[in-house]
């Protein structure tokens, strides 16, 4: 998304922030991110496993 025009001020912004301090993952990221393949001009897929506790 930010390689597509628009979006320079946000990709500059998400910069200047890492996970670790944005204060939306404060417990953790590592298992709340999805993994995303792809590129813009072919198209993107994104993969998330979801635990179940039960």
């Amino acid at each position: 998304m930010y390689a597509t025009d628009g979006y320079g001020s946000s990709a500059r912004n998400l910069a200047q922030t890492s996970l670790e301090r944005d204060m939306v993952f404060s417990d953790g990221y590592a298992t709340q991110l999805a993994t995303v393949t792809g590129d813009v001009a072919t198209g993107l897929s994104a993969t998330l496993t979801v635990g179940i506790d039960g």
